[in-house]
């Protein structure tokens, strides 16, 4: 029985878009905008110091949710950031000045206020070049699950289970996909020096 009109019309408007987001490699690609580059700013600088690069969550914000502030996950994560509202409310009770998940603002202030928590918790266990790759993947699946990870990868004594490619395997299929998309969008802005 052939598809009903409506469902190959829908397929012919979907394949262009998953190519055309495809092509959007970098985070300084014109398509992402720069909305909401003034609040990666501020609180990559409030959070990490002067000369980090903020780009890193931008890069984070695309592949959470394409840097839309309305999105909403299956699993109730909410906003640019994705945040889940009881780690918002978690993050509120030392910042009481984030209000509303919901607003771009305090979702972003938040989720680099957590990542700034996560990068911390495992600058006490890796070197400085690993720090963002397991910081991304606790961000996504949870600091617990990553540590579990690395122990399932082999022994703490062992200085290859401090390298994100050699725990990488022992984590979920979706947080390795989602450390390579963040990688992915800032390996290409080598040069390009926005600030």
């Amino acid at each position: 029985m052939p598809a009903p009109a409506w469902r190959k019309i829908g397929l012919l408007l979907f394949i262009p878009s998953v190519v055309l987001a495809g092509s959007f490699k970098h985070v300084n690609h014109k398509h992402w905008g720069d909305s909401y580059d003034r609040l990666f700013k501020k609180y990559s600088k409030h959070y990490f110091g002067v000369g980090f690069d903020w780009r890193w969550f931008k890069a984070q914000g695309i592949a959470e949710s394409g840097l839309q502030p309305d999105a909403v996950s299956g699993s109730g994560a909410r906003g640019i950031m994705q945040i889940v509202p009881a780690t918002f409310n978690e993050i509120q009770l030392t910042n009481p000045g984030y209000l509303d998940v919901d607003d771009p603002q305090w979702n972003i202030a938040a989720a680099i206020y957590y990542d700034r928590r996560l990068y911390r918790r495992w600058s006490k266990l890796l070197p400085d070049r690993e720090l963002l790759n397991f910081t991304f993947a606790s961000y996504n699946a949870g600091f617990s699950r990553i540590q579990r990870a690395r122990k399932r990868a082999g022994d703490e004594a062992d200085s290859t289970v401090r390298a994100w490619k050699r725990v990488a395997p022992y984590s979920p299929p979706e947080t390795r996909k989602y450390v390579r998309r963040i990688r992915g969008l800032m390996q290409q802005t080598a040069g390009q020096g926005r600030s």
